[in-house]
């Protein structure tokens, strides 16, 4: 995998969050603190009966055979506090996916999104206060995600359709749907070729 790092030549904003700000590690590449908006979010009206597409992604080109890795450290303090990879082709279709605040507990889990959303979730508590690393590998017409706690072995999270012809881009993101002041500290934007193995 080859680091992008906060490179804004590499990467764009989709909705700019309120504050985001690079900072140099000492031994090289750094990490980027991201300050995200209240009420921002990503989602297509399934249960909710509502469209949100003000959540924080800072994307780049996302072809197939390739893969991107985001990992993270939070405080997730309020529900659907939330942070990970976004996989997007337009604001109805897109797929994220990390961890998110529900039911009292950090929650590893994904989103796809053709038209409406769907949601799966597994608890991960211990993942509390830990970095967070997500791989999104695209092959053929699937996304594979994996994730995994620090150095721990990689956890498969979904396997999710993507038209193999689709132009898509990829990132890290983040939202906060019910409170001000989450914080978000990414340490790591890389890309590379899509996994071998299927899961």
């Amino acid at each position: 995998m080859e680091d992008i790092g906060w490179d804004t030549d590499a990467a764009r904003w989709l909705n700019p969050p309120p504050e985001a700000v690079c900072e140099p590690a000492a031994t090289g590449g750094g990490t980027l603190v991201v300050t995200a908006a209240e009420g921002s979010d990503f989602w297509r009206r399934t249960s909710y009966g509502f469209d949100r597409d003000t959540g924080h992604a800072l994307l780049t080109p996302f072809p197939a055979g390739s893969a991107v890795e985001v990992s993270f450290i939070a405080a997730f303090d309020a529900l659907y506090d939330q942070a990970g990879v976004m996989v997007r082709v337009d604001d109805r279709t897109w797929i994220k996916a990390g961890v998110e605040m529900s039911d009292g507990a950090p929650q590893l889990g994904a989103v796809v999104t053709r038209g409406w959303s769907d949601w799966s979730l597994a608890p991960v508590p211990s993942w509390a206060g830990r970095e967070v690393t997500v791989r999104v590998s695209r092959s053929g017409d699937a996304l594979t995600v994996r994730a995994r706690r620090e150095q721990e072995p990689w956890r498969m999270v979904r396997l999710a359709p993507l038209d193999p012809d689709a132009t898509a881009a990829a990132g890290p993101f983040c939202c906060a749907p019910q409170r001000a002041g989450l914080r978000v500290r990414f340490t790591r934007f890389a890309t590379g070729p899509a996994d071998t193995s299927l899961h």
